[in-house]
This record gives structure tokens, C-alpha cells and sequence, in this order.
């Protein structure tokens, strides 16, 4: 097998049945990413569906304002939608940080969803909670599936708060695509990336645990969208493209999916290299 990290950017997704759509930058990334929740959502409702349900993360961010925007200069009502948060971090005790608190993922889409539209015609959005573990599947299996888990890709290849296996953790390729909603202590690298991009390099200020949708949920809806827009994403990249479908790299489960997407900006797709800066 070709070592994926020397794959140019003119071959990514070649030999593939994973489909890649390559925009300029973030802003591009932005403006698709908001399309592309309601281009699904009036397919889905096209095809009968009575609530469309989605699985979304807060990460990339921006798409959420930009939709709310849409749907208001489109008269478009998303009171038939269901929001299924991907993720959210939690205190020392186990609950989940206070929804002011900047970091909060429930704090972003009550402000940039649900308080950008009017009352009737706003998504109803869930969470997973540490608490009622259950309730996420439960509301999958209630309305007939997810029609579309949307989600971005961590440093370490994960999706969701669904992390890779320790270095000499044991780890069946099977048993990590059942992995259903839970909770779990984040890995150093995904604190160290999250607070390079969210609080200025105070890796402190990171939560040690979080709540997260399951790969069972997420390999379990009829379509995977991805969106990619970091540069440090360049590896992950060509790893979930061309790598071997392993628990080390959780986003290479995707290659398994029968309909799955992903974007990226032209940045993410440069090759890897050395430098010192």
C-alpha cells in the first residue's frame, strides 16, 4: 500500500468510492456546508420524510448563522428538522459545561440556530446527555434512521468525540464501529488541537471528558458528509482516504460507507511537508 501521506493532491480519493468536493477556503467551506443542510433537508422532506433527523457537529463553525440566514431570505421553516449534537464537554463532575460557557457547543447552537430564527420555524436540537445515555438512539430509532450525519475530522482522524485507542490499547476493528453514545476522557492530542484553535494555546481551559454520539450512530445514517477546513488536517485527510479502515485513524471508516462526501478547502488538500517557522 502507498504510504497515504505521500498521495498528491490531484490523486486524493482516486480508486475511492468516497467523493471529494474541493472549494478555495473556509469561507467557500462555510457557504457549502450551510447548502448542504438545507439542500438534505428538502430532499429528505421531498421524499416524505415527516422529521428529518441530522447528526452535526459545532466544528467547523459558521454554517449554523449562515443557514439560519438562508432559511430567512428563502421563507424556509426548519420546525420539521431534528438536530442531534454530535458532542459536548463536560465538567469534573460529569455534567455538561454550563451552556454561557464560550467552549459550549449547546451554548453556539442556541445562539447561532435557535435564537437566529423565530420560534416556529427553529430546529428542536438534543444533545447527548451524560446522564440519559440512551436518549440519542432512542430518538434515532423512534423517527425511522438518520437521514444525515454531517461532522468534521479531528487531528487524530476522529469523528465526533469518538477517539482513537491509546498507544497499546487492544482494539477489535468490529467492536470500535459499534461504539454507541458515551462517555469518555479526551486524548492530549485533541486537547492540545483544541486549545491551539479555541483558547489560544491554554490547553487548561480544555475539558478532560466529554459526551459524544457513537460510531454505531454515525456509520448508521444513510449519508456521511465531512467537511474539512484546517491545515493540520492535511494527514487525516489522506489517511481516511487511502489508509487501512482502523480504529487508529476512526474517520478511515468511512471508506465502509455506501454514500459518504467530503469537503475541503484547497489548503487541507496541499501535501504534508516539514518546515520550521
Amino acid at each position: 500500500m502507498t504510504d497515504p501521506l505521500r498521495i498528491p493532491a490531484d490523486a486524493l480519493a482516486r480508486g475511492t468510492s468516497i467523493r471529494l468536493a474541493v472549494v478555495p477556503d473556509a469561507a467557500a467551506l462555510t457557504a457549502a456546508f450551510a447548502e448542504a443542510l438545507l439542500t438534505e433537508y428538502l430532499a429528505a422532506r421531498q421524499a416524505g420524510r415527516a422529521t428529518v433527523v441530522f447528526i452535526v457537529p459545532v466544528g467547523p463553525v459558521g454554517q449554523y448563522g449562515v443557514l439560519a440566514e438562508l432559511c430567512r431570505a428563502r421563507g424556509i421553516s426548519l420546525a420539521d428538522l431534528l438536530l442531534l449534537g454530535m458532542d459536548e464537554y463536560l465538567t469534573p463532575a460529569g455534567a455538561w459545561i454550563p451552556e454561557d460557557d464560550p467552549l459550549s457547543f449547546r451554548g453556539h447552537m442556541r445562539r447561532h440556530m435557535t435564537d437566529a430564527m423565530s420560534p416556529g420555524n427553529a430546529p428542536r436540537i438534543v444533545f447527548p446527555d451524560p446522564q440519559r445515555l440512551d436518549e440519542v438512539p432512542g430518538l434515532i430509532a423512534a423517527h425511522g434512521g438518520v437521514d444525515v450525519c454531517f461532522g468534521g475530522v479531528g487531528i487524530a482522524g476522529h469523528i465526533a468525540f469518538n477517539e482513537p485507542p491509546e498507544p497499546g490499547e487492544p482494539m477489535d476493528i468490529e467492536e470500535f464501529a459499534q461504539r454507541p453514545t458515551r462517555v469518555l476522557r479526551l486524548t492530549r492530542e485533541t486537547r492540545t488541537i483544541n486549545a491551539v484553535t479555541a483558547t489560544r494555546g491554554a490547553i487548561d481551559l480544555i475539558p478532560e471528558h466529554a459526551v459524544t454520539v457513537g460510531m454505531r450512530e454515525i456509520l448508521g445514517a444513510r449519508k456521511l458528509r465531512l467537511f474539512m477546513n484546517r491545515p493540520w488536517q492535511t494527514a487525516a485527510l489522506r489517511k481516511l482516504l487511502h489508509g487501512p479502515v482502523t480504529p487508529a485513524v476512526p474517520a478511515s471508516y468511512a471508506q465502509r460507507h455506501p454514500d459518504c462526501t467530503i469537503t475541503a478547502t484547497e489548503e487541507v488538500t496541499r501535501m504534508p511537508g516539514a518546515v520550521l517557522a
